[in-house]
């Protein structure tokens, strides 16, 4: 793509950023600008700001997530830079312009690896179909899927051939490396010989929210281990940002998601005519993944397994939906299971029915309190009364919180004024606690700091704040670019990452008629975006001027200049070189 600034100018103004990113959290308007809770970690206020100037942009003031729109779309959707502006453009129905002279080595790596995933979903997907080995076809049938399921799904069979898929994508001149990279081929240790992945499996395709096939899990149709393989981290693939059919689940038209353990559970429910339903990918529920279905229900429904492992994956689930404020019920399936064997024992119209009345969260961690516990022993009931206290607590509607003690006193055979009072002082004891442990981290943190991004701000304090200020200057003030670059050129910053950063801003501004903050967004990662959206967010509030800004450039000279000598230019022939410029 041409690196436009017209273009990214016209891609900006038809995306503004706090209509995209209210279709991923909640808006509250807030004086000129809005607030919300941060996307990109766990919060229950909002710490997360959408400034709406000239420039527009976000900044968390929580976790330092921050950048332009573009920026926004790159961490929410897991996109590079490329990805993104074509992502927007999408949205928006304009056409990205190309430049075959200037392309991105990293978006054509995770292009090839699209089209990889693709040839080998329709591989499999033929191979089930019109393979000789019905192997794959009899598995599916006999788990009553349909035809019309099966190609919804894309689903597919991996013959038992060491090479058959890697041979496939080698005639179609994808290298052995590229075809490794994409984790559908493996090298032997001992022969360096690539071979297939994926073999004697049934095949389930991982869709991203934009259509994209972006790897793959596959079942064994024997006893072999492992049972499931899925596809490793790749650069269009990472199992812990991704959730299976939630490209379907995005369009259902309800707030309510349902989330069950695997592939099968999932189809057979998509089936059964929900189409809001998720899974996870081989493994528990992550924050990402949570937070990922915040931006699509108000509510999940866990389905997990009855048995032990499925209880316990319910209660971490539980923990991550509460992060980010959603509400949570689970579904208790008498009589099967899981979710694939209760429809095809009861049908679809008793699973509604069983979805209507799932009980709240709060009830089934009441209930496991009870676990492993003689209650009619004394010992029993105390740990029994320790255990409910700690749920209690930590209800945060005090209305909800009220019905589940008074209910809670019945069952336990207490005071309903004792257990209330026992729980006030938890949640009491829990806040102090709270600001307690934040006062440790505040002291840690003056005692030792440590800056990712821009490490050697921690030894030159003074000369990165004094940088910063000169950043923060340049980008309130872009027709004075070419003055504030003679006043202060790149070369007496201290800092590689700030001298970087006000480089690319300067070349940036003086060769476009339209600067924005988009148009360094593809040098820069978007933790790097954060930290140069939290220079302009932190100093918001603080009027600089001429002076501080000659000033601030007057400490970085006095850092480069050898001892004693200080600088070759004194303050007053530097704000007249700047006032010339000025004039």
């Amino acid at each position: 793509m041409v690196k436009n600034d017209e273009f990214l100018y016209r891609l900006r103004e038809a995306n503004p950023i706090e209509t995209v990113m209210g279709e991923y959290v909640n808006l509250i308007r807030r004086g000129r600008n809005y607030v919300c809770n941060c996307p990109f970690h766990s919060e229950k206020t909002p710490s997360c700001t959408v400034f709406l100037d000239k420039d527009p942009h976000f900044y968390c003031f929580g976790c330092g997530a921050g950048g332009d729109v573009i920026t926004f779309i790159m961490k929410v959707e897991n996109l590079d830079f490329m990805d993104a502006v074509k992502f927007l453009a999408e949205r928006s129905g304009m056409e990205v312009p190309q430049n075959n002279d200037r392309s991105s080595l990293s978006a054509q790596r995770r292009t090839r690896i699209y089209e990889m995933n693709r040839l080998a979903a329709n591989f499999f997907y033929a191979n089930l179909i019109k393979g000789a080995n019905k192997a794959g076809l009899q598995y599916f049938y006999k788990r009553k899927l349909t035809p019309a399921t099966i190609k919804k799904y894309g689903l597919g069979y991996a013959s038992d051939s060491f090479t058959e898929l890697t041979d496939m994508l080698r005639s179609k001149g994808y290298t052995e490396d590229e075809i490794v990279d994409a984790w559908l081929g493996g090298r032997s240790q001992k022969t360096g010989r690539l071979y297939d992945l994926f073999r004697n499996r049934v095949m389930f395709p991982i869709v991203d929210l934009r259509g994209n096939i972006i790897g793959f899990g596959g079942r064994v149709l024997d006893d072999s281990k492992p049972k499931y393989l899925n596809t490793g981290a790749t650069p269009v693939f990472d199992k812990g940002s991704n959730l299976f059919s939630m490209n379907f689940a995005k369009n259902a038209d309800q707030k309510r998601l349902i989330l069950c353990e695997g592939y099968m559970d999932v189809i057979a429910v998509n089936q059964a005519g929900f189409e809001n339903v998720v899974a996870t990918l081989g493994t528990a529920i992550t924050p990402n993944q949570a937070r990922l279905i915040s931006h699509y229900c108000d509510e999940v429904v866990i389905a997990y397994d009855s048995d032990g492992a499925g209880q316990n994956a319910t209660q971490k689930a539980i923990n991550h939906f509460s992060d980010v404020g959603l509400r949570t019920r689970i579904l208790h399936m008498d009589g099967a299971k899981d979710p694939d064997e209760y429809i095809k024992k009861f049908g679809a119209q008793r699973f509604r029915n069983l979805i209507e009345g799932s009980d709240d969260a709060n009830n089934f961690m009441l209930d496991r309190c009870e676990e492993g516990l003689d209650l009619d022993s004394e010992s029993g009931k105390v740990e029994l009364l320790k255990r409910v206290s700690r749920v209690l607590a930590g209800i945060e509607s005090p209305l909800e919180r009220e019905v589940y003690i008074s209910r809670t006193a019945k069952k336990c055979d207490i005071s309903t004024d004792v257990l209330k009072s026992h729980i006030n002082e938890m949640i009491r004891a829990k806040k102090a606690g709270k600001k307690k442990e934040e006062w440790r981290n505040i002291k840690a943190k003056t005692a030792y700091v440590r800056d990712d991004v821009n490490p050697e701000a921690v030894q030159f304090r003074r000369e990165a704040k004094a940088e910063e200020t000169i950043i923060t200057y340049l980008l309130r003030r872009p027709e004075d670019a070419e003055k504030i670059g003679a006043a202060a050129p790149p070369e007496i910053f201290v800092t590689a990452f700030n001298k970087r950063v006000y480089a690319s801003l300067l070349r940036a501004i003086q060769a476009s008629e339209h600067f924005t903050l988009s148009l360094i967004a593809d040098e820069f990662t978007p933790q790097e975006m954060g930290r140069i959206s939290g220079i302009s967010a932190s100093n918001r509030e603080f009027g600089i001027t001429e002076k501080a800004m000659l000033d601030c450039a007057e400490t970085l000279r006095q850092h480069r200049a050898p001892t004693g000598t200080g600088g070759d230019i004194s303050d007053d022939d530097l704000r007249d070189l700047f006032n010339k410029k000025k004039h």
